[in-house]
């Protein structure tokens, strides 16, 4: 891969301003005379900057102020031109040899990344190599997010990532100005987050005897038991860990479907009058399961008691329920869920999945927080303050925003990056639609003829990770990368319509980028197809024909 020419020219996401300072284009290098003079409310952003350049360059950078100084301020006047999260970033100015200014501390974080980014791929590493990463052009750049919504949904229960790699990937959303970690913590294939009110759901819940290996249609298996979760330790540790680095944690507990993990821990909570609950074990392949929540009390008391203590764990505004994949063959098979539908006064089993979701609507609402569902909960009314992931398609996201709903986009069409990267059979358990980098970077987030009301509860977009497939950080990072780094621009950056966007400029730009994962030891997919050692050869996958509608 030949590198880029003019990697100072490099950011992505891209800025919306970026201009050589003075006549001649230039650079200067930082040294041992360079110290970090940090602004009130800049102090975690110093702290972080100092770690990573102190290893990736050698330096010092102590405390101090003057020409040869790091200045790290908040600025009224970039909050009211860029908003919080922006930021303007000048080299060499006449009394610091870097000025970072932000709207708000996160402003200032984001422009922090972006110097780490002007310095070149070296930066990057974990100890100096030579002289690299030191070298700063002469520049100016304004910037400022286009959506305040900027995530990443990472399934972590159908293949468990230990903490440590989950810490890893914040830093990789941090380094893309990805600003949400939707991270989905239960599922039918294990439960990962310690209850401590209910503690079989991590001794039972959290591990299987066995695992598909490839789709669900393949004949493989993987014998190895698999499991783990997160002590509530843990979850403080990563939620500060987010925190630094102004990336906000939205939980999601699936109800009343993708809960067989759950039900196998504490059998009660199924449908008990029409399958013997107490046989479920920890589901070992994938698809939509049919074993799904009991609309009693009982559960009802048992979710909020699991509510209770994710909400000590997680302080942001958000919380996901699921919602979504939810078969009602057993609600009408049994006696006791059609006898709960009679007396709530129901039309029918889609009215009772709403019955779950409304119920915990109001009981999130009740103690300041928000619930965000998959796009199915509109089906049989939707509470007004609940928000919508939009995942099968604009459809869904359309109709929520339009009833005044808000909405984050992330139709599997064009975001889910468990999708195929190309067509051939060396892509390793194909899964889905074929979704090039060139495909996700044309991806435009808030639909075409959408009234400008209902485009104001576009909150923002993300890209979701399902891992069914994906049985190790290996994996997960080659099917991530690079295309988080298309959907990072999309999410970030002022592009024009999908038509229009400059693509040829973006892989200029990635030739770089590679070099920035490289360093950072990303496993992704090379632009010219996967290594041998990628590859999954003779495993299934559920390759999909054609072009996906766009609904």
């Amino acid at each position: 891969m030949t590198p880029d020419p003019y990697p100072g020219t490099a950011l992505i996401p891209a800025p919306l301003l970026q201009e050589a300072r003075g006549d001649s284009p230039g650079s200067f290098s930082l040294d041992e005379r360079t110290v970090f003079d940090a602004g009130p409310g800049t102090e975690s952003t110093a702290r972080w900057l100092r770690t990573v350049l102190g290893a990736a360059t050698g330096l010092p950078y102590a405390d101090g102020t003057g020409p040869h100084a790091i200045r790290l301020r908040i600025s009224e006047e970039v909050e009211r031109a860029h908003g919080p999260e922006g930021y303007r970033l000048t080299t060499e100015s006449p009394d610091a040899a870097v000025v970072i200014e932000g709207g708000g501390p996160a402003g200032v974080f984001w422009g922090a990344q972006s110097l780490r980014q002007l310095l070149g791929p070296d930066a990057y590493r974990r100890a100096p190599v030579a002289d690299g990463g030191r070298d700063l052009p002469y520049v100016t750049v304004e910037d400022r997010p286009r959506f305040g919504w900027r995530g990443l949904m990472l399934d972590v229960s159908r293949h468990f990532m230990p903490k440590d790699d989950v810490l890893r990937y914040l830093d990789l959303l941090a380094a893309h100005k990805l600003n949400v970690f939707h991270f989905h913590l239960t599922d039918d294939q294990g439960w990962r987050i310690e209850i401590k009110r209910h503690p079989r759901l991590t001794e039972v819940g959290s591990w299987r005897a066995r695992s598909k290996w490839g789709h669900r249609a393949s004949p493989l298996w993987d014998d190895t038991p698999h499991g783990g979760f997160y002590t509530q330790d843990d979850i403080r540790e990563i939620v500060a860990y987010a925190t630094e680095r102004h990336i906000t944690v939205v939980p999601e507990i699936d109800l009343p479907g993708h809960s067989q993990a759950a039900i196998a821990a504490y059998p009660e909570l199924g449908n008990t009058d029409v399958v013997d609950t107490t046989a479920l074990t920890v589901w070992d392949t994938w698809g939509v399961n049919p074993n799904v929540l009991a609309p009693t009390e009982t559960v009802l008391r048992f979710y909020e008691g699991v509510f209770e203590e994710v909400l000590d764990l997680f302080p942001g505004t958000f919380v996901h329920v699921g919602g979504d994949e939810c078969p009602k063959d057993q609600w009408k098979a049994s006696q006791a869920a059609q006898a709960r539908i009679a007396e709530l006064g129901l039309a029918d089993e889609h009215e009772l999945q709403s019955w779950f979701i409304r119920h915990f609507d109001r009981w999130l609402t009740a103690r300041g927080r928000r619930l965000i569902g998959w796009d199915e909960i509109l089906e049989g009314g939707l509470a007004a303050g609940a928000a919508v992931s939009s995942w099968r398609g604009y459809g869904g996201g359309i109709a929520a925003a339009e009833a005044g709903h808000d909405v984050v986009m992330c139709p599997e069409q064009h975001v889910y990056l468990d999708h195929r990267q190309a067509p051939g059979e060396d892509e390793p358990m194909p899964i889905g639609y074929v979704r090039t980098l060139e495909d996700v970077y044309r991806f435009e987030p808030v639909p075409p003829g959408l009234s400008p009301q209902a485009a104001a509860h576009i909150l923002g977009t993300q890209a979701n990770v399902w891992t069914e497939v994906m049985e190790n950080r290996s994996r997960v990072d080659y099917q991530v990368f690079p295309r988080l780094a298309a959907f990072a621009e999309v999410a970030w950056s002022a592009l024009p319509a999908p038509e229009a966007r400059d693509h040829a400029d973006f892989a200029r730009r990635m030739r770089t980028h590679y070099r920035r994962l490289d360093a950072l030891g990303v496993d992704y997919r090379p632009p010219a197809g996967p290594h041998p050692r990628q590859r999954r050869p003779g495993v299934l996958g559920r390759p999909l024909e054609g072009t996906p509608p766009i609904v």
